[in-house]
């Protein structure tokens, strides 16, 4: 073991251990780093570590304990960052939390003034990453609820209108004098009178543009520079340069002082307009967001000692008894437990026909009860509800960032210093050689260049597009956990559906029966230990020709294949041609049978009694209605649409004739999805894969894209990157074109940015744009990327 300095400690929480032997190999490669003693615990599954850091970092270790096949505990945190101004802001605090020991990945997205951040908790807490934010000059506190921040955003757009009409008042005067100056308007003296200006443009410049002043002090004495910087430098020298003028006329009323009092004024008031309107613009991209909060239940009524009594949705605790009257929303998730109703759940399922619900349904909060009155239980409330679980998915993907901005970013955490050198040598340049000695027209091209090159709409571009072109797609059923996968989406080339419950309904039905009374009861009593579809079909069939289950002495589920029981002293076999084969069941003179019930799409299965062959049952999964026009969308947006199934190749082929798929890869066996999906990987293909079940949660992972069904396990909508609401297929192209619009219209934004910043520097730097004219298309820059991003909401899937 090697001897450390001791002069770092840190405690690190150590997943995938399964025994001592894990934690002995942890401990022992631990060890051998350079400059490093560890003690690993499996009992509390954490490392206990001194290093050295002249020799290694915390991020070695980490890196050493994953490579050798363990992970390295994290936690989430997500705050709320106030203060931020332009893409500068974002972009440092975002490098500073990413270097900090501890930090494992930090975004922070300007538009939705939020950082996530993962961290190790054994070297850090929320206190210290606030703590560093603070020290940046700027603040953070834990994220609030959706409600509360609306709240918050409306009293801050409040205050925004204040201080802007303020800003107007005082500026409008000044604004006449630069009328006066341009087109010769006679006005009143008292206007061009100095003293009189500098009483204008004081409040507007220290009360109301103080922040800019606070901002820039705050980024300069960290060692960055952000849009406050620009507009501090901008205005203070418009304003300080008149104040020199106007006191040279003391004594002296003869001279004709040059003022720019306006300048400074005007260009706070329309800086102000601008961040005004794009507050105003931003606060809409949250629409979505809005409206999934105002489907929820704001009362329950809920038995307690005995009594009825309304208390507020968000007080009902798990094992609650309510009573939920008809016409009236559900409030939390639950199951019924007395009555029967009719449900109304289009609002997550999409799905218009209310579902039948009686003793022992599962009910999803804020869906409407039709017309039963019942009694449920509460099982999940507050953020554990399906709604509130959409709710953070979409909340999330708002905050993340597209790998799209890393341009973006990386142009503005150097654009503010590479903007005030350009103003620096443009005032040299002009007092030097175009009016040389003259500092007027030197200051106005200096000031210019400095209130053009604002990079606001620079950090805009890109979140504002994805915060609305997330909200879009929620509103219409499809939840992307990201701004990745949202991006991702629209270079999709193959599209993998698996086949049951998901280009079907998932509730099979049997067709067809080829044997006795006796076989078709124990083929029933030994399918109801099975929770496959096929074998609820099997078992409600039995159930309606009232035959008496039997007791099932020993149960085996071999996966893709069948099933084996004993019932009552004999063996039951139930499954496909493999497992006939397998236990050396003849099937020759039924194979004929079997494929004309294959050939018409049917899944055929065979039964053998100790080891005879007893019989055929076929059950047939009728396929959604929006399949084969989905996959018809799909195939002419150029996609390749390629179905995947457990099923032999004659039912595949079936299915996939009447759904209009050509590609089928048949009589896979469930842990070999994910295979499948590498396969068509390797090609250079990107691949979604779009499933339901537990088996497919693998393939979800390894594909480019996962896509859920929303009607199926938790498990698989877990393990994907999109979920489809209510298992609508044609979702499945609207999530693809929402994609291609947002990326296109980041690319607008982008574009747009870009050219006005290299455009407007040139032409300020030359002295074509006034300082005002500077600020006024600067402040429309911003909002004009954010309307765009805005169009989205409109947008036609």
């Amino acid at each position: 073991m090697n001897e450390a300095k001791h002069a770092e400690h840190a405690t690190l929480g150590v997943t995938g251990m399964t025994c001592a032997a894990c934690s002995s190999r942890v401990e022992k490669v631990l060890n051998k780093m350079d400059g490093v003693e560890a003690q690993v615990n499996l009992s509390t599954e954490k490392a206990t570590v001194h290093y050295d850091p002249e020799k290694t970092s915390i991020e070695d270790i980490t890196k050493k304990i994953e490579h050798i096949g363990y992970g390295v505990l994290t936690e989430k945190a997500e705050l709320d960052v106030f203060g931020m101004t332009c893409a500068a802001c974002s972009t440092r605090i975002e490098k500073v939390l990413n270097k900090q020991a501890g930090v494992k990945l930090a975004t922070v997205n300007l538009s939705t003034e939020s950082a996530a951040i993962e961290y190790n908790p054994g070297l850090l807490d929320v206190n210290g990453l606030i703590e560093k934010i603070q020290h940046l000059g700027y603040d953070a506190k834990p994220k609030v609820e959706a409600k509360e921040k609306q709240s918050y955003k409306e009293k801050e757009l409040k205050y925004k209108k204040t201080q802007l009409l303020i800003s107007v008042i005082l500026s409008v005067p000044l604004l006449l004098t630069m009328l006066d100056h341009l087109l010769g308007i006679d006005l009143p003296h008292a206007l061009m009178n100095p003293w009189f200006q500098f009483a204008l443009a004081t409040p507007v410049q220290f009360i109301i543009g103080w922040q800019f002043y606070v901002g820039a002090y705050k980024n300069l004495r960290n060692g960055g520079a952000n849009m406050d910087v620009l507009i501090a430098l901008g205005t203070s020298a418009a304003y300080f340069y008149s104040l020199y003028e106007a006191i040279k006329t003391i004594g002296n009323p003869g001279y004709m002082p040059h003022l720019y009092f306006e300048t400074s004024a005007v260009l706070i008031t329309l800086i102000l307009f601008g961040k005004y309107l794009e507050a105003r613009a931003k606060s809409q991209t949250t629409n979505a967001i809005s409206e999934l909060l105002n489907l929820q239940a704001k009362e329950a009524r809920v038995i307690r000692d005995g009594q009825e009594m309304m208390i507020p949705a968000e007080e009902v605790i798990v094992g609650d008894h309510l009573i939920v009257k008809p016409g009236e929303k559900i409030p939390v998730d639950g199951i019924v437990v007395k009555g029967r109703t009719s449900v109304d759940e289009s609002m997550l399922t999409g799905e218009s026909i209310p579902i039948e619900k009686d003793a022992g349904a599962k009910l999803i909060g804020s869906t409407i009860n039709k017309n039963g009155l019942i009694e449920m239980e509460a099982t999940k409330v507050g953020k554990d509800t399906a709604l509130a679980s959409i709710i953070k998915v979409v909340e999330e993907a708002q905050g993340s960032k597209a790998p799209i901005q890393r341009l973006a970013d990386v142009i503005s955490g150097y654009f503010v210093p590479i903007v005030i050198g350009i103003a620096i040598v443009t005032f040299t340049v002009w007092i030097a050689f175009v009016q040389p000695g003259q500092i007027e027209p030197a200051l106005v091209a200096a000031i210019a260049v400095l209130v053009i090159a604002c990079p606001c709409a620079l950090g805009l571009a890109t979140p504002t597009s994805i915060m609305v072109g997330t909200g879009r797609a929620a509103e219409t059923g499809i939840l992307f956990k990201g701004g990745e996968h949202l991006e991702r989406t629209h270079q999709l080339q193959t599209i993998v559906l698996d086949k049951t419950g998901t280009i079907t309904k998932g509730k099979p039905e049997v067709t067809d029966f080829t044997g006795d009374f006796h076989t078709l009861q124990l083929l029933a009593s030994a399918e109801n230990g099975s929770e496959h579809p096929l074998a609820e079909a099997i078992v409600a069939y039995a159930t309606e020709k009232d035959i008496a289950l039997l007791h099932v002495d020993d149960f085996n589920a071999i996966p893709g294949h069948g099933i084996e029981a004993k019932i009552s002293g004999k063996h039951i076999l139930v499954g496909n041609r493999k497992l006939m084969k397998d236990h050396g069941i003849d099937t020759a003179g039924h194979e004929q049978k079997l494929m004309d019930y294959e050939t018409a799409g049917k899944t055929a299965m065979m039964i053998a009694v100790d080891g005879q062959f007893r019989g055929i049952v076929a059950v047939a999964d009728t396929i959604k209605e929006s399949a084969p026009e989905a996959i018809k969308q799909l195939q002419d947006m150029g996609i390749e649409v390629v179905m995947l199934t457990g099923d032999n190749e004659r039912t595949a082929a079936a299915i996939a004739k009447q759904v209009g798929i050509e590609h089928v890869i048949a009589q896979v066996l469930p842990e070999e999805k994910a295979d499948k999906v590498k396969e068509l990987q390797a090609q250079g293909k990107k691949v979604a894969m779009v499933g339901d079940g537990v088996n497919d949660a693998p393939a979800l992972v390894t594909a480019d894209i996962g896509i859920a069904i929303g009607t199926g396990t938790e498990v698989a909508i877990e393990a994907a990157d999109v979920t489809i609401l209510g298992g609508e297929l044609l979702l499945i192209p609207k999530a693809i074109k929402i994609s291609h619009a947002t990326i296109r219209n980041i690319r607008q934004n982008l574009f747009w940015a870009f050219g006005y910043n290299t455009a407007g520097i040139p032409i300020a730097a030359i002295g074509l744009l006034a300082p005002w004219v500077a600020g006024a298309a600067m402040a429309l820059s911003s909002v004009s990327v954010v309307t765009n991003a805005l169009r989205l909401k409109r947008v036609k899937l």
